[in-house]
């Protein structure tokens, strides 16, 4: 029988996992190998240079560009408060004189007696890199951050919008087919990662917006919707930087998909307890999955089931389509064509053929679908 190594999204309950924690800038990093950490915890930090602003003074001054020195109040490097006067005039007449104030509370970095500009820099902003998981710290980089491992259930999603993100899980439906209501978010779950069933709505979103719902994993949801809550059309970049309120992760995809049933029980079984999430992803090259990560602190922890090796994708497999015009669909593989076949771009590449719900098939590159799991 043919088989073909297919990627598929991880739903285990023991598996040891590591994340490295990296300033975007050199820093300073706060533990040490061997240390316990917490997902609020910080690790290293860093000062982020301010913002610059430039304010031209030959212009406002109505001097040439290589005079405004002699015009300077404030020194090069000196601090200066807002509305600060940093340069003026000094005509026969007082009162024609112009006073030049500064935009910002920062520092005068540099006058170019080449343009006649001034740039100011606002104060540096402070970045604490968090844990984001509770686990260990097994490696430290020098000026750059950790490595924290963690021993967790862990669970990917197919696709995510916001941030890292946690809180204790708490389960909104009763089985993972329902669809989870607005009237089921109450303010008992403000702070809390909820699980939903097969999908949410425009509604739902809203409530766990005002709410404070740290996180909303569930099967499905329209595209419709998405573009309401992010107010425009999500590119093709990656996603975890959007600014919603929550963290919302697809086990999925788009439509009314119900959640894997291993994923709803698993997820179940460990509600309480906190769980760190983050939606970044990305479907290119250099796949990212948003993913939930329930760290076990060894108490009362289920046992996990002896891993199996499976040899590749064969019939019968349910998979997912993971690019258009299918995106999102589940099947099942029903025929795995050995030889290459023509595809819309031309190219030769392997295939199969997958049976959806409906009834209806649909021929696929073997690189277009991923194994599901549970």
């Amino acid at each position: 029988m043919a088989h073909s190594y297919t990627p598929g999204l991880t739903v285990t309950e023991r598996i040891s996992i590591r994340r490295r924690r990296l300033l975007p800038i050199p820093g300073t990093v706060l533990a040490e190998v061997g240390t316990r950490t917490t997902a609020e915890q910080v690790v290293a930090k860093t000062d982020l240079p301010g913002k610059v602003h430039a304010v031209n003074l030959a212009n406002l001054l109505g001097v040439a560009p290589d005079e405004v020195q002699e015009y300077l109040i404030k020194r090069i490097g000196e601090r200066v408060g807002h509305d600060e006067v940093i340069a003026e005039s000094r005509p026969l007449i007082k009162w024609f004189k112009t006073e030049v104030r500064s935009p910002i509370d920062g520092v005068l970095e540099s006058v170019s007696a080449v343009t006649g500009q001034a740039l100011l820099r606002a104060p540096a902003r402070t970045l604490d890199l968090l844990a984001y998981v509770d686990g260990t710290v097994v490696e430290t980089h020098p000026r750059q951050g950790v490595t924290v491992q963690t021993d967790c259930a862990f669970i990917q999603g197919i696709f995510g919008i916001g941030g890292e993100t946690w809180g204790p899980l708490a389960v909104g439906v009763d089985a993972p087919d329902a669809t989870l209501s607005a009237a089921r978010l109450t303010p008992d779950f403000k702070g809390k990662v909820v699980i939903g069933g097969s999908f949410v709505g425009s509604d739902v979103l809203k409530r766990a917006k005002e709410i404070g719902v740290s996180g909303l994993v569930v099967g499905g949801m329209h595209d419709k919707d998405l573009r309401e809550l992010l107010g425009y059309d999500l590119g093709v970049a990656i996603t975890g930087t959007e600014r919603v309120g929550f963290t919302l992760i697809l086990t999925e995809g788009f439509g009314i998909i119900p959640m894997a049933r291993k994923t709803f029980d698993l997820l179940g079984r460990y509600a309480g307890r906190k769980a760190s999430i983050s939606g970044a992803t990305q479907i290119r090259a250099g796949v990212i999955r948003p993913e939930i990560i329930i760290a076990n602190d060894g108490a009362g922890a289920p046992a996990a089931p002896p891993p199996t090796e499976k040899a590749g994708i064969q019939l019968g497999d349910p998979v997912r389509v993971i690019r258009d015009p299918l995106f999102g669909k589940i099947g099942k593989v029903v025929a795995l064509p050995h030889d290459l076949r023509k595809i819309e771009t031309e190219s030769l590449a392997r295939v199969l053929e997958v049976e959806f719900p409906d009834g209806t098939r649909a021929v696929i590159p073997r690189a277009n679908v991923e194994i599901l799991e549970g």
